[in-house]
């Protein structure tokens, strides 16, 4: 996430980098993209979709999970944020640093 505010300090405007690892013909690469722009219909996002079957080295790190979300920082750090379908609560979670939902009650 980039944040830039303006003179005045009155509009913020936050950007949300991701990487989507995707392939061609893969419905499941489409419905992620779809569902992440929902997801952050009123926000400023910027979506590198890169095609893993043009890079050995993506083939063998990513094949069998396309699709795979990775989420890019204002400090420069990326994180891993899912893979075969959008996880909307780790999103959530990476955008606006809000802890994500746990399974277990009592795990903070």
């Amino acid at each position: 996430m980039t944040e830039v505010a303006a003179a005045g300090g009155e509009i913020r405007i936050r950007l949300f980098r991701f990487t989507l690892y995707s392939r061609s013909y893969c419905h499941l690469c489409e419905q992620m993209l779809e569902a992440l722009t929902l997801l952050l219909s009123s926000e400023e996002i910027e979506v590198a979709v890169v095609d893993v079957d043009n890079d050995t080295a993506l083939v063998d790190l990513y094949d069998e999970l396309v699709p795979v979300l990775i989420g890019h920082s204002a400090e420069g750090t990326t994180t891993r944020l899912c893979h075969y379908f959008l996880d909307v609560e780790k999103v959530r979670a990476f955008c606006f640093q809000v802890p994500a939902l746990h399974a277990n009650p009592n795990q903070v």
